[in-house]
């Protein structure tokens, strides 16, 4: 499933095409993706303008602006699932091509879902083999309450995520470090893959507690901050790079991301640890049903 750097890269593919662009016409070919489409999804948004795009967690978040007969603003929450993904088709252009490194593009109809054309003419295609992606229309006044992120924990990226906040978070959590930092409600946004590179590079072993992340008096100690560094640096070069691009993802030229390539533990079981002096392999073990990849000789 898409992380963090992938839905942000995605963000910032379609935002040059979708941002402040009228949706002339809107068409939901099924009637629902992994959840049912919300009642005249269609009808709802066509006219509308989309005032800005953004991203909470793994889900992005289009702003509309409020319509005839409807005068509170509401929010698209769009969700890739597995398999989701967004080409842009702009008018009289060869639709879908690919950028650089691409993958062959889905242009099976049978899979173009929903098709949103902007009023330049251009059409935003979501397409998704498996259809466990998801869209919902919610009113922006009650998005913060909405069950799907009332209860999300900071942003990893945001000012509110530092060492103190992720101390506090973990106290007295007997759980591992896996766990607490896949647990979206102590943080957003984090998947498997980036929490075992972030944990190497700190230098802490995915199997210690997450009460280990904080002093006796709940303070936060070199640990935690080591992390909240390893965390905040892997993401901002996974979003440089495009995102991992192990089966599904892609850009939304097709261009693959390319930071599955300078992975340290992920995926890279028996190969030599890559922390200078470390003479130790990278392991594979299993947490709650997940992979965890990293160094048992380095990270204690």
């Amino acid at each position: 499933m898409p992380e963090l750097p992938e839905v942000e890269t995605v963000r910032r593919g379609l935002a040059p095409a979708m941002e402040g662009a009228r949706l002339t016409m809107v068409q939901a070919r099924r009637p629902d993706l992994r959840w049912p489409f919300p009642e005249r999804f269609a009808e709802r948004l066509t006219g509308r303008r989309i005032v800005g795009l953004g991203r909470r967690a793994k889900y992005l978040l289009a702003d509309i602006e409020p319509g005839d007969g409807n005068p509170e603003a509401d929010v698209l929450v769009m969700h890739l699932g597995m398999s989701g993904s967004f080409r842009i088709e702009p008018p009289d252009s060869d639709p879908g091509l690919p950028g650089a490194f691409a993958h062959p593009r889905s242009r099976a109809e049978v899979h173009d879902h929903v098709v949103f054309t902007l009023e330049s003419g251009t059409r935003v295609i979501y397409n998704d083999p498996r259809r466990f992606g998801a869209m919902l229309l919610v009113p922006r006044s009650g998005l913060e309450a909405h069950p799907l992120f009332r209860d999300l924990g900071p942003e990893p990226l945001g000012n509110s995520f530092d060492a103190g906040y992720l101390a506090r978070a973990c106290a007295r959590r007997f759980t591992s470090l896996k766990a607490a930092l896949l647990d979206q409600k102590i943080v957003a946004g984090l998947g498997n893959i980036y929490v075992s590179e972030a944990l190497h590079r700190a230098g802490l072993s995915p199997h210690g507690e997450a009460a280990s992340l904080a002093t006796a008096t709940g303070r936060p100690n070199a640990g935690a901050r080591r992390l909240v560094e390893a965390i905040r640096t892997v993401l901002s070069e996974a979003i440089a790079a495009g995102g991992s691009t192990l089966r599904d993802h892609a850009q939304v030229d097709g261009t693959l991301g390319y930071f599955q390539h300078t992975f340290r533990v992920y995926d890279r079981e028996g190969e030599a640890c890559p922390s200078p002096g470390c003479r130790g392999t990278v392991s594979r073990t299993v947490q709650n049903g997940r992979a965890t990849f990293f160094c048992a000789a380095c990270q204690t």
